[in-house]
């Protein structure tokens, strides 16, 4: 399969923030966020080829027993399912970051990490502005993983103006447990992460609902790795 990266650092985001994981980040991406981060594992060439049981031996090189799986976006990957299958052979707590746009069953993962993406994901290029508003959000999808998975709801938070939609998706959605659903800052700086967490702090005592951090900005200025 397709490995744009493997690294050790801290869950950054969730419920589990500051928990040592080891990472898999998978290549490939059909959404172009626009402030996606990760944009050097949107293609699916990107990276390196490497069996399963390559992954797992690396992944057992660190003394972890935490896994994120993340991308790109790695419910799209055919071979997910086997990646996820031997790594529970190694008693592997599993957590799968996904965008929620695509659900395959059964598989015996941890935790589906759920970062469902609101209208302020939309890419400025025209011609890619088409593509994504007709992926990024899928309903039936999204209530799939929550009926049949343990979950986080993580929304990114722009601005105060997100509430309206955020609350509007969780409604149509209807199967949700308030007590999972997420807000964090959209932050690509340190600066960026500690002025926005401002709003989000007001707007989960505002909604109930809760705060989520980005460690990865906070503590590592968004680096690629850490």
């Amino acid at each position: 399969m397709r490995v744009n990266e493997i690294f050790y650092s801290l869950q950054g985001e969730g419920f589990l923030a500051g928990v040592p994981s080891v990472f898999i980040r998978l290549s490939g991406c059909p959404l172009r966020c626009r402030w996606c981060d990760t944009k050097y594992a949107w293609y699916e060439d990107s990276g390196y080829e490497k069996s399963i049981e390559y992954i797992v031996a690396e992944v057992n090189d660190w003394p972890c027993k935490h896994i994120v799986i993340t991308g790109g976006e790695p419910m799209i990957n055919s071979q997910l399912p086997q990646l996820v299958q031997a790594l529970k052979k190694t008693d592997k707590h599993i957590t799968i970051e996904t965008a929620g746009i695509a659900y395959i069953p059964d598989m015996s993962c941890d935790l589906m990490s759920i970062s469902p993406k609101l209208s302020n994901t939309m890419p400025l290029e025209e011609k890619l502005r088409a593509i994504h508003e007709d992926s990024r959000l899928d309903l039936a999808v999204l209530s799939e993983l929550i009926e049949r998975y343990d979950y986080q709801l993580k929304f990114v938070v722009e601005d105060e103006s997100d509430q309206l939609e955020i609350e509007e998706t969780l409604e149509r959605l209807g199967n949700v447990d308030y007590e999972k659903v997420m807000l964090m800052p959209q932050a690509a700086t340190r600066e960026e992460y500690i002025e926005k967490s401002q709003i989000v702090a007001e707007l989960c005592k505002r909604t109930g609902f809760s705060f989520s951090q980005r460690l990865q900005v906070l503590l590592w200025n968004n680096q690629k790795g850490c």
